[in-house]
């Protein structure tokens, strides 16, 4: 397997007061119940203290089901595969998030170097290198901030986030954001468009890295 030490070099993130305007712009402060001048604030307040960070909203503020129709590529917007439409029950999973619904998220990569890893490989590693996966809410976050994170063959799994069945055991599935090549279900008019959709727990994928994070907090 690669050498998990490695980092690859994205995209950086725009300021943290700018990311607030992002979300603001995109109307995801009145999604989450957030006043704007509070999201203002936030990250007026974080911004001196943190350089490449990820302003995140809780996902009980704002799902993934809402934020996903935000993405943009090629002016097409994004969108969850039909086959998921339990997508918002994918809920944190080995990660503890803050206690906010407001936070920062820090040390963002997006896993190049583990492509062609299934999940069931790549968490372990990412435990070891003590680093934390992705929430799915975070990867459309990412990319509503920095839409050049999502290339062709370059895309990311969000294992952060799991589907947990009543009998307590974990649904199979993985979810990830990729780019739709416009087949099957997903219709023509989608090619090229930002796509939420999920793989299996121990399928690899050649295109699909492994987003992950060195820490949240809130201020």
């Amino acid at each position: 397997m690669p050498d998990t030490s490695s980092v690859i070099t994205v995209p950086p993130l725009p300021s943290l007061a700018a990311q607030a305007e992002r979300l603001i712009e995109l109307g995801v402060h009145e999604l989450a119940g957030i006043p704007a001048d509070e999201m203002r604030t936030f990250a007026e307040d974080a911004g001196s203290r943190d350089g490449d960070a990820l302003l995140a909203v809780h996902p009980d503020h704002a799902p993934a089901s809402a934020l996903a129709p935000l993405l943009r590529r090629d002016g097409k917007p994004g969108f969850v595969v039909t086959d998921m439409p339990d997508v918002d029950r994918f809920t944190p999973c080995t990660v503890e998030l803050p206690g906010a619904s407001l936070y920062l998220v820090t040390g963002l990569d997006r896993g190049d170097h583990m492509a062609n890893w299934s999940p069931e490989e790549a968490l372990p590693a990412l435990t070891k290198d003590d680093r934390t996966p992705l929430l799915l809410t975070e990867g459309i976050h990412w990319v509503l901030q920095q839409p050049a994170v999502l290339e062709r063959n370059r895309c990311f799994m969000t294992i952060g986030s799991r589907l947990r069945k009543p009998n307590g055991a974990l649904d199979a599935r993985t979810p990830a954001i990729w780019i739709s090549n416009g087949t099957g279900r997903d219709g023509r008019e989608r090619r090229n468009a930002p796509k939420v959709g999920w793989c299996w727990w121990g399928n690899r994928h050649t295109w699909l890295g492994f987003a992950s994070a060195t820490g949240r907090r809130v201020q």
